[in-house]
């Protein structure tokens, strides 16, 4: 199979969020989980003044755009150059180009070493985001997209949540 490297997608202003909600959707749906692997619009910590008050609110580093890593081929180009709000990769004509180790690497991306102390049955309780305080077990782990299925009880069935590293901790 072909190596997977991170591509810049350039979308409409203010629709990066939503540009990666949806091909995130459409991997699940075509089953693509194993050629797009991550899809992230990068954020910084920045500190607004507002009215005498200080807030700590994330700011999109890169507005306009949202990086995928992905492996390049007809189905995987095709499914994010037909996402609504995506305008075209970046590159020369119609040909995406990867950036490079380096280039992931200025941006703060690469070598981002996270040692994970979390295994497949362990109880975690959520941390941050919607599903802040809910408590429950792992189900499976994905190194290569940082994530953990943990299974919460939901309505009275068990529904399987994926969550970042970053929003658990282990009980």
């Amino acid at each position: 199979m072909a190596e997977a490297s991170w591509y810049v997608v350039h979308t409409y202003s203010g629709y990066e969020n939503k540009v990666k909600v949806d091909i995130e959707k459409t991997i699940e749906n075509r089953s693509l989980q194993d050629q797009i692997l991550e899809v992230s619009v990068p954020m910084q910590p920045v500190v607004e003044i507002k009215n005498g008050v200080e807030k700590a609110v994330d700011k999109k580093m890169f507005p306009g755009y949202v990086l995928i890593h992905m492996v390049m081929n007809d189905d995987t180009w095709y499914v994010v150059r037909n996402t609504r709000g995506v305008t075209g990769f970046v590159g020369p004509g119609s040909k995406p180009v990867p950036l490079t180790e380096d280039e992931m690497s200025s941006l703060g991306f690469m070598g981002r070493g996270l040692v994970v102390d979390f295994e497949v049955g362990d109880t975690v309780v959520v941390i941050s985001g919607a599903w802040r305080d809910t408590v429950g077990a792992i189900r499976s782990i994905n190194e290569s997209k940082k994530t953990a299925t943990i299974v919460v009880e939901m309505f009275g069935r068990e529904t399987p949540v994926e969550l970042a590293f970053t929003e658990l901790k282990k009980l």
